[in-house]
């Protein structure tokens, strides 16, 4: 798949430090650049129960934190 752009969208439940960091470590590793998460909160409760992350792979000029000093 070089080459190739495309967007990724994880859906994380339940929302944990744990689960964030091994849906991230996953998806980067395979290519993919992190571009934003979303939560989604329930009426009443602080925590949000769940996720989405969203990611984009390939194409020149992807905007992403990999090599940022």
């Amino acid at each position: 798949m070089s080459g190739e752009s495309g967007y990724k969208v994880v859906e994380v439940s339940p929302v944990g430090e744990d689960t964030l960091e091994r849906a991230l470590d996953r998806w980067t590793v395979e290519g993919y650049a992190f571009q934003s998460v979303h939560f989604v909160m329930r009426e009443g409760s602080h925590r949000p129960s769940m996720a989405y992350l969203f990611f984009l792979r390939g194409g020149s000029g992807t905007p992403g934190r990999k090599g940022e000093a």
